[in-house]
């Protein structure tokens, strides 16, 4: 099925996309809350949203007029793909609401003989465009091969082939914006100098997730830092 996704991706062209995510044991994980993380986030100038899970991209549809891209995380017993694995995670994301379906495009075995490309073609069957999550040059390529419409960072340094990296991988990035496909910078994007930096090599937009949304995290990372070599006696509180 050939589509034109032009009139969905454009709106993310130089912009920013936050990730409103939260731990499923975090106060945060309620779909109203997010919706409402969603929601600041468009007020300050993101230009999108991506949103994990279908109950939070109803949510969030039903409070912001902005694009989003969905996805499923899940956990599957003998694969390590968790972003979207399989078409039906891919199609109640749509029925969601989402706007563009992000799935793991890295090299990795999938469930049940799932290719990237079926699933992929299955999605455009939707009418929706995809963002494949990658994390090597080699996987960008075959991602474009299957028929991708964007392509992410986002799993540089997350799996066993890019072990020991450490993200943002503006390096990868530089080389898939040399694929004439949008690329998108997600992924260790920390301070705004960075994502700057991002678009002067060329990326169509920035994803930022936990240096914005990431409460549960931030506040962790702080506490243990101006904790470090405390007794925990002198900490209870």
């Amino acid at each position: 099925m050939t589509v034109d996704f032009t009139k969905v991706i454009e709106p993310l062209r130089h912009g920013l996309i936050v990730s409103c995510q939260a731990p499923a044991n975090s106060p945060l994980y309620e779909p109203s809350v997010i919706a409402a993380i969603a929601q600041a986030s468009i007020n300050q100038g993101a230009v999108a949203i991506r949103i994990d899970t279908p109950a939070h991209v109803q949510a969030v549809k039903q409070r912001c007029n902005a694009p989003t891209i969905g996805l499923w995380k899940q956990i599957i017993s003998g694969y390590d793909v968790y972003i979207t694995p399989q078409f039906h995670h891919a199609e109640a994301v749509s029925q969601a609401g989402a706007d563009i379906i992000a799935i793991d495009a890295t090299s990795r075995d999938r469930p049940q003989g799932e290719t990237i490309t079926s699933l992929i073609a299955q999605i455009h069957e939707l009418g929706k465009p995809v963002m494949a999550d990658v994390d090597t040059i080699d996987n960008a390529i075959a991602a474009l091969k299957a028929g991708a419409d964007i392509i992410g960072t986002t799993l540089y340094g997350y799996t066993s082939q890019t072990q020991g990296l450490t993200p943002p991988g503006f390096e990868l990035l530089s080389q898939i914006v040399k694929l004439n496909i949008p690329a998108i910078c997600e992924g260790g994007v920390s301070a705004p100098q960075m994502a700057r930096q991002a678009l002067d090599l060329g990326a169509y937009a920035v994803v930022v997730g936990t240096a914005i949304t990431g409460i549960d995290l931030q506040v962790k990372a702080y506490r243990d830092a101006i904790t470090q070599g405390v007794a925990p006696r002198a900490i209870a509180n």
